[in-house]
C-alpha cells in the first residue's frame, strides 16, 4: 500500500525535475540539464523530424541541443497540465509544453513556436528521480521555420 504523503512528495519532486530541465535548457545551463537525466535516455523527438527514437547519453542530448540553440538569442519553455503516475521506483509524467525561439532577423519574422506535449519515463535511484525516457509530441509549429538561416538584423 502506498503512502499518500510520500506519493505527493514524489510527484512534487518529479514536477520540479521537469521544471529544472526546461529552465536549465532556457538558460543553457547544461550541467543543470545533465543532472535531470539518467545515464541512458530513450530519446524521441521524431515528431519534429529528428529521426527515430534512440537511446542516448545526457551528453549526446545536450550536444545536440547546444548546437541547435546556439544561433538563437532566447529560448523559452512553458510547461503545464502535469500528470504524474508513480509505481514504486518507476514513474511516468505527462505535460503540455510550448517552446518559443527568438532571433532578430532582417525580415522581422523573429520567432518560432513549438506547441505539443511531453511524455517522460523516470527512475528513482538513491531517492533521486531521473528522466530515462523523453518524448516530445508536436501538435503544431508556427512562425519562422527558417529562423536560423535568415540574416540577422
Amino acid at each position: 500500500m502506498s503512502d499518500p504523503l510520500s506519493d505527493l512528495a514524489d510527484k512534487d519532486a518529479i514536477v520540479d525535475l521537469l521544471v529544472r530541465l526546461f529552465i536549465g535548457t532556457d538558460n543553457r545551463d547544461w550541467a543543470a540539464v545533465e543532472s535531470c537525466f539518467a545515464p541512458t535516455v530513450h530519446f524521441d523527438m521524431s515528431s519534429v523530424g529528428a529521426g527515430p527514437a534512440v537511446d542516448r547519453s545526457p551528453r549526446q542530448i545536450i550536444a545536440a541541443w547546444e548546437e541547435g540553440l546556439r544561433p538563437l538569442e532566447a529560448v523559452h519553455h512553458q510547461a503545464g497540465n502535469h500528470r504524474v503516475t508513480i509505481e514504486g521506483d518507476r514513474a511516468t509524467a505527462f505535460c503540455y509544453g510550448v517552446a518559443f525561439h527568438y532571433r532578430r532577423t532582417h525580415s522581422g519574422r523573429n520567432t518560432r513556436t513549438f506547441v505539443g506535449s511531453y511524455d517522460f519515463g523516470l527512475q528513482r535511484s538513491t531517492s533521486v528521480w531521473r528522466i530515462d525516457s523523453f518524448r516530445f509530441n508536436l501538435k503544431f509549429l508556427d512562425g519562422n521555420l527558417e529562423l536560423e538561416k535568415e540574416p540577422a538584423a
